[in-house]
């Protein structure tokens, strides 16, 4: 039947035009922002997953920042450690050559007393971003501080979150295991009589190093109290050298195990850089997966449905058109 009220041909053809409008909206904003899952509406799940996972990313890369921070922390320790003990190396061949019969001991002294002053300058001056973790620290003096840098961050199987990070003591006390040059005080300023070149040599080490020692004459109290940054070796006779001596190779020990513990540390953030900066990639690639838009396939669809709309509209003319035949009838 044929009515100049109802066109069902029409009706149709503008519902397919809608149909085809609306999955060209949908196509044309997968194109343009690249993702076919942009809103919950999209598909729920999907965004919901995609919405942790960047989250979790954008923490690993705080974290990645923090790692870095703490990178410049250990290896500007690192390196002030590893220029002390070149110094301590130095100050330990001085003492070999003032063993020598016929060496004047005082410009020897001169010598160690400018590679005594380098050390307390390398101790101040290894800092980063107010931190030195090769001398001072506040109350280091007195006891142990522990520090931290973030190595990590998790979410378990109970989507639980947290920050790891990794401990380092500063220690200017403990006999045998000090691994500060210098200690702190109340403010956190070097104090020259702690730590593992400020300690006295008769707490520095078992060997025993005060008047006590009778194998050492003349300077034996004298060198029982000093430390590798006070030490002073004039008038010390054969014996007192070789204490000296065994005190400078004590806290050279010490250093090395310290500049060891700073190498283990600064390898394991490599590591954990390493790691979190592949961590990264994988929850890209993952989230990816999951909402990213094929621009090739919503290319395709996008030029089919350019045609579609073309030939729907085409279709609306035929159909409007069938309404001016029937005027045709009453002329």
């Amino acid at each position: 039947m044929t009515s100049i009220l109802t066109n069902v041909a029409a009706m149709s053809a503008l519902q397919t035009l809608r149909s085809i409008g609306s999955s060209m909206e949908d196509t044309q904003a997968r194109v343009s922002s690249g993702l076919r899952v942009g809103e919950a509406s999209d598909n729920a799940a999907y965004w919901s997953i995609a919405t942790t996972m960047k989250s979790d990313n954008m923490a690993l890369s705080a974290v990645s920042d923090a790692l870095g921070l703490g990178a410049s922390k250990i290896d500007t320790a690192y390196a002030g450690m590893e220029s002390a003990i070149d110094v301590v190396k130095e100050i330990k061949a001085k003492l070999v050559t003032a063993t020598e019969e016929g060496v004047d001991k005082a410009k020897v002294q001169e010598e160690i007393t400018q590679l005594q002053g380098q050390l307390k300058s390398i101790a101040d001056s290894a800092s980063f971003s107010g931190e030195n973790w090769i001398a001072g620290g506040t109350d280091t003096m007195t006891a142990s501080v522990d520090v931290t840098v973030v190595s990590g961050f998790v979410r378990d199987a109970n989507n639980n979150v947290a920050v790891k990070t990794t401990s380092y003591t500063l220690d200017a006390t403990t006999a045998g295991s000090m691994t500060l040059l210098f200690g702190g005080d109340a403010d956190g300023a070097v104090d020259t009589t702690t730590g593992i070149l400020g300690t006295n040599g008769a707490d520095f080490t078992t060997t025993d190093f005060d008047s006590s020692d009778a194998a050492v004459t003349g300077a034996a109290t004298a060198v029982g109290g000093m430390s590798v940054y006070t030490l002073d070796i004039n008038g010390f006779d054969g014996a007192a050298m070789a204490e000296a001596l065994t005190l400078v190779d004590a806290a050279l020990a010490f250093m090395t195990s310290a500049g060891a513990d700073l190498g283990s540390i600064s390898m394991r953030i490599e590591l954990q850089e390493s790691f979190v900066n592949k961590l990264s990639d994988s929850l890209d690639s993952g989230v990816g997966r999951l909402v990213d838009a094929d621009m090739n396939e919503e290319s395709t669809r996008l030029k089919a449905l350019q045609t579609q709309q073309q030939l729907a509209v085409q279709s609306l003319s035929i159909a409007n058109s069938s309404s001016e035949v029937i005027l045709s009838l009453f002329r």
